[in-house]
């Protein structure tokens, strides 16, 4: 694997791969890997000629300066994991590389409020800055696929509404979440996670599946009341949203026939640790 700091010099070899018509796998990440964002790579690495990974720490997603600079920086386990798994090209720029001009330049894309529900209610200005991040890179590289993960599903919503409206030539691969054996999804933040809190982690998935298969005994505002009331019961936590929406629009359903397509997503505080997780109900 060949790591690469600059913008200049990826492009130099992204232009020649591209010459000899190859096809080129993305997936963005901000370092601090886990099995989940290997599962990326492996798909990719699967379905393209050559791989490029990117890890860049983006300041313009953090709401908060304090958790922009808690979060974890390891660049050397990165790499050693990426070389393990046979990535091709590991693209770790400085903010100057990315953002030559500073970072105040927004793009302007309609994403028909989908970055104001859910997640964005609690994060204002956290997409703006996620499709910042992506719009640059993807001008960067260039890919053929782009790949991102299923436990973000509001930011690769987004992302798919970004591509479609700036008519960009590259195919999004989802990839469903990677989980650890008593369900909680793999996050970067786990890590974080105190004993004991992270002994009550699988009530997130557990409440998640238990709406599942509620939804031919409850109505929808049920069965939402029901895990809120579950996941604000172990000491510590608390639970900032549980939304069932539509999964193309992320509007919130108010009857299962609402849609052929429907989401169960939340947002749970673990101490001071904020966790997320979704899964599909149906999906026609």
């Amino acid at each position: 694997m060949k790591t690469i700091h600059t913008v200049k010099e990826l492009q130099v070899i992204i232009k020649q791969h591209k010459k000899e018509k190859k096809t080129i796998g993305f997936v963005p990440t901000m370092g601090a890997l886990h099995s989940g964002h290997i599962s990326l790579m492996k798909r990719s690495i699967k379905e393209n000629d050559f791989t490029v990974c990117s890890i860049f720490v983006n300041p313009t997603q953090f709401n908060v300066k304090s958790d922009l600079d808690k979060y974890p920086r390891t660049l050397d386990a990165d790499s050693e994991k990426l070389a393990k798994a046979k990535v091709d090209y590991l693209f770790a720029p400085s903010v100057k590389e990315v953002y030559p001009s500073g970072t105040k330049k927004s793009v302007k894309v309609n994403l028909k409020g989908l970055d104001k529900l859910m997640e964005g209610e609690f994060r204002p200005g956290h997409f703006e800055g996620v499709v910042q991040v992506v719009h640059r890179l993807l001008d960067i590289v260039r890919p053929t696929r782009l790949y991102m993960g299923q436990k973000d599903f509001q930011q690769f919503t987004i992302i798919a509404q970004m591509i479609k409206n700036l008519r960009m030539k590259v195919q999004l691969v989802v990839v469903e979440i990677q989980r650890a054996k008593d369900g909680l999804a793999l996050s970067s933040r786990n890590v974080r996670l105190t004993k004991a809190k992270r002994k009550w982690a699988p009530i997130i998935f557990k409440e998640l599946k238990k709406i599942k298969r509620s939804m031919k005994s409850k109505t929808v505002d049920e069965a939402i009341e029901s895990a809120l009331d579950a996941l604000g019961k172990p000491r510590g936590y608390e639970p900032e949203y549980v939304s069932i929406v539509d999964g193309y629009t992320l509007k919130p359903i108010k009857k299962w026939s609402d849609s052929d397509y429907i989401v169960a997503a939340t947002a749970v505080w673990a101490g001071k640790i904020r966790l997320i997780d979704n899964i599909i109900l149906k999906k026609s």
